[in-house]
């Protein structure tokens, strides 16, 4: 079994250095590192999608596209004034020829909340639906398993409920185990280069990682916060797509 690599990334410049490395997905996101990841602009989604016709064309690797869909930082609970906004993203993110969603809900007693799921899924028209890390808060994760293939949802990432995926080795292994096939298992949460290996020996389908590093900005970050951000880092990058080929 090939196992994928999916790099994090918020940039057309992450997107090369993805794809340079032999990645075959990136999750398209925004504000990573002080949000754990928002839904990019419309404009950042057209480079990215430029970048990838571009190499397409040249006849060169090109990564899948996949764009999380996230509106705020915080839980996983949407008023249906999100939920909106949620559904509407997938559908410009569809129209756009994005290859995938990453999408998430919950609902308020910690359950997936399907009928959120639902009109995400049918909003993604056939693309690719990634269920995101919002799995690893549920208290069953197994019976979430269940609703995500009834759903229609592709593959799940999750870290085994654990800060780090390497942490969460034993629910990752019962994922992939109750999966059976049906869906996929993408490892992530924490990932670094060495902890591939024994990820993949899970029986994983994927594993996911930002492979990022921080850099400091020149001048105040305008709103009191961190004037610092991350970029993805092209060493960590061809690290891990080295601790895959094994």
């Amino acid at each position: 079994m090939t196992v994928a690599l999916e790099i994090a990334v918020q940039d057309a410049v992450g997107y090369r250095i993805a794809a340079e490395a032999g990645a075959q997905r990136i999750e398209l996101c925004a504000g990573l590192a002080a949000t754990g990841g928002l839904t990019p602009s419309a404009g950042l989604l057209g480079t990215v999608l430029g970048e990838r016709g571009f190499l397409r064309g040249a006849g060169r690797p090109a990564p899948e596209v996949h764009v999380l869909v996230r509106t705020r930082p915080g839980g996983f609970e949407y008023a249906e004034h999100e939920a909106e906004v949620l559904v509407r993203d997938v559908r410009m993110i569809r129209s756009a020829g994005a290859d995938g969603v990453v999408v998430g809900g919950l609902t308020t007693d910690g359950q997936v909340d399907r009928a959120l799921l639902a009109r995400l899924v049918e909003a993604a028209d056939g693309i690719d639906v990634t269920f995101h890390r919002a799995i690893d808060t549920v208290a069953d994760p197994l019976a979430a398993l269940d609703q995500l293939v009834e759903a229609g949802v592709r593959r799940v990432l999750t870290s085994g409920g654990a800060p780090r995926a390497i942490e969460g080795a034993d629910r990752l292994a019962a994922l992939v185990e109750h999966a059976a096939g049906r869906i996929q298992v993408m490892a992530g949460g924490g990932v670094r280069p060495e902890d591939i290996p024994p990820l993949v020996a899970l029986g994983v389908d994927a594993v996911h990682l930002s492979a990022s590093r921080a850099v400091q900005a020149d001048g105040g970050p305008g709103g009191g916060g961190d004037a610092g951000y991350t970029v993805t880092d092209p060493a960590l990058v061809s690290a891990a797509a080295l601790a895959l080929r094994g």
